[in-house]
């Protein structure tokens, strides 16, 4: 008989949620909490800068079926950050859940909650509120140092060193590098200069962004909302409404997608603070305008790239400049803006002799900013990898040749990147299979097609990372239950991306069982061990091994009760798969009957947890190949092939790596061709 193959890692095994999904199962958190509960919708403002002179609500309370409305007055002084980042977070401490100063068309100016929504779409259109209308402050280029103050307040506050200045409409600010850039620049044969802007664009989740919040048995704040933070919804929560974090419980059910949107705190203040203060249940749900329009969409940023080479295509020095506007509020403003120069400078470390990487991230009356796919190394690819071809057109020479020439390569120390060495980089293999896959040579340089259309052919790399290094925490329990199955808890949220799958994928390869035996659960701020949550593609890689450390001591307990079982020491019996055995083979005990003991007269937990970070962050790499066909009447551009090679290490599974690669390039074609957020002069 066959030996039955338990392997479960590397395998295209099917998401565990997947026919429950398919067959429209209720899953998410508007099919599972309640209907009977208060509405809640916020009234928004209608100018970029403002002051509240009077709001008066007289007229809108007496409406039937309005329960509570509340404005500036009514919510804590306190300030706070929405971003959903580890503590002591580097977003400045700017908001408050209502403020009497509003700083966006859409800013929030007042909370209604009601019994039903037409009560409560009533009650919008009869609060009257008078504003004292301010000079906004529009254009980025003219933000930082401008008279005209976004956060004018002292209360403004940053909790780290980030180069913040409310005072200077400054978020962030810093300068770092290796070498003397400017002697080096001035003795290269070439130097490319050019300034490159990428304009905001919205995640467009196919789940707008909602909450539902009700006081428990205990007296206690209970969330449950569509988030990839649920520790860190905790403490914003408890910071924004000034209470103690141990009054707050924060749990998700299945997320209808995030890419990034959700790691802020967009929708979860305006419900929770209705049921602190009416003791009543309510629920929050976004319409997709108030999406577009009063969400977080990408930083807009402007890169400006010095790049210095020699005639034979070596590029000697790199000097980026990243001007972001963070918008109305802070969040995520200081982190963005890192990796637009730390995750496209080391591309380059193969022949780079000196860096340079400036920033400053500004307060604008636009719409806040946020956390979308990428986080900030899209736009600074952009950037440089544009600046890089434009050196390939003025040297006549190929641009995959330039970069197999001046690529980083496996072993080497990136500068840029932390200091972090490259000890995993197959990116030269990914140029090599890319350049095979797309046929290269056949459609590069650019055709004329005789008809007013010409076809063209694109090349360029990038790299990310595999979560914040030595700050990301990733934490999973694993138990033996009855029957000898295997429950597998986590605090990483699970947006669609599979890791519910993958992780237990993982736990599966380490009990030697099934993965139909581990039953998985989260992210329950509760029930739940700590995880930093699901952002900076830090899931697999450090909640992973955190769920490999803990099989290797949940194995070694249950070696203990099962030694104890076999009557004999704990050196002589070893983990078998399903049962734990003696080393010589005489006798063994199956994890069923350990999962029986462990529950009558037991002294040792069958169960184990543990937490892991990780010192550095692996980068994944990427090379992109694209054919475009242009217009060139007309200027339309269309996609015609794409090519894409990722070195992600090893796929854990194979199916949810490659869909992850393939929305990542439609969502990259979607910012490059169709995608931007557009203001009118208002602001609007």
């Amino acid at each position: 008989m066959a030996q039955q193959d338990w392997s479960t890692v590397g395998k295209p095994v099917r998401k565990k949620d997947a026919m429950a999904l398919l067959l429209g199962k209720p899953a998410y958190l508007d099919d599972l909490t309640p209907k009977d509960c208060l509405v809640v919708k916020v009234l928004r403002s209608p100018h970029a800068h403002a002051l509240i002179e009077e709001i008066d609500t007289e007229n809108a309370e007496q409406i039937p079926g309005v329960a509570a409305i509340f404005t500036y007055r009514d919510v804590p002084q306190k300030r706070f950050t929405m971003a959903g980042q580890t503590y002591p977070e580097p977003s400045p401490y700017d908001r408050l859940i209502l403020d009497r100063r509003v700083r966006f068309v859409g800013d929030a100016v007042a909370i209604v909650a009601g019994e039903n929504e037409a009560a409560v779409d009533r009650a919008l259109k009869r609060i009257r509120v008078r504003y004292q209308v301010l000079e906004p402050v529009l254009d980025f280029h003219t933000a930082k140092d401008n008279l005209i103050l976004v956060h004018p307040e002292e209360s403004w506050r940053s909790l780290c060193p980030v180069g913040a200045d409310n005072r200077r409409n400054l978020c962030a600010s810093e300068t770092c590098q290796d070498g003397d850039v400017d002697r080096i620049l001035a003795g290269c044969d070439q130097v490319v200069e050019g300034v490159y802007h990428t304009k905001a664009c919205q995640q467009a989740m196919m789940e707008t962004f909602r909450t539902y919040t009700e006081i428990d048995p205990y007296g206690r704040l209970h969330v449950v909302s569509s988030t990839q933070i649920v520790f860190h919804v905790r403490r914003i929560l408890a910071n924004a409404l000034d209470i103690p974090k141990s009054k707050v419980h924060v749990e998700k059910f299945r997320i209808g997608g995030g890419f990034g949107a959700k790691q802020t705190v967009v929708a979860e203040v305006y419900p929770a603070l209705v049921t602190w203060k009416t003791g009543r249940p309510a629920k929050m749900i976004y319409t997709r305008q108030e999406c577009q329009t009063a969400g977080t969409p990408r930083h807009e940023m402007e890169v400006r790239v010095r790049l210095g080479a020699s005639n034979d295509g070596t590029i000697r020095a790199l000097d980026v400049y990243t001007l972001s506007n963070t918008g109305a509020y802070g969040e995520h403003g200081p982190t963005t803006v890192g990796l637009s120069g730390h995750k496209s400078i080391p591309l380059y470390t193969h022949s780079l002799e000196a860096f340079r990487f400036a920033y400053d991230v500004v307060y604008t009356n636009h719409q806040s900013a946020g956390a979308y796919r990428g986080y900030g190394a899209t736009q600074g690819i952009f950037a440089v990898e544009t600046a890089v071809n434009e050196l390939a057109d003025r040297l006549g020479m190929d641009p995959v040749a330039l970069r197999e020439k001046n690529m980083v390569r496996e072993g080497q120390v990136m500068p840029a990147y932390y200091n972090e060495r490259a000890d995993a980089c197959a990116l030269d293999r990914c140029m090599t299979r890319c350049k095979e896959l797309f046929h290269w040579e056949e459609k590069f340089p650019v055709r004329d097609m005789g008809n007013g259309k010409v076809r063209a052919a694109g090349v360029a790399m990038a790299m990310q990372g595999s979560g914040i290094s030595g700050v990301d925490v990733g934490s999973a329990t694993i138990k033996l239950s009855d029957e000898g199955f295997f429950n597998l808890s986590i605090g990483a949220a699970d947006m669609g991306t599979g890791c519910d799958t993958i992780l237990a994928q993982m736990a599966a390869e380490c009990m030697e069982c099934s993965l139909d035996d581990v039953a998985v659960f989260g992210a329950d701020s509760d029930a739940s061990p700590y995880d930093s949550g699901s952002y900076a593609s830090s899931t697999t890689y450090v909640t992973g091994k955190a769920v490999e450390k803990a099989c290797e001591e949940l194995k070694d307990r249950l070696c203990q009760v099962g030694a104890e079982l076999l009557n004999c020491p704990r050196e002589e019996v070893e983990y078998a798969r399903k049962a734990v055995r003696r080393l010589d083979g005489s006798a063994q005990v199956s994890l069923a009957d350990i999962a029986t003991k462990s529950m009558c007269g037991n002294g040792t937990a069958v169960q184990a947890t543990c937490s892991h970070t990780s010192p550095i962050s692996p980068p994944p790499f990427m090379v992109g190949m694209a054919e475009v066909e242009v217009d060139r009447e007309t200027g339309s551009v269309q996609v015609l092939d794409y090519t894409a090679v990722v070195d992600c290490g090893t796929p854990i599974n194979p199916n949810l790596a490659r869909v992850q690669t393939e929305g990542g390039i439609v969502q990259g074609i979607g910012m490059a061709l169709f995608e931007d957020v557009t203001y009118t002069p208002e602001g609007r």
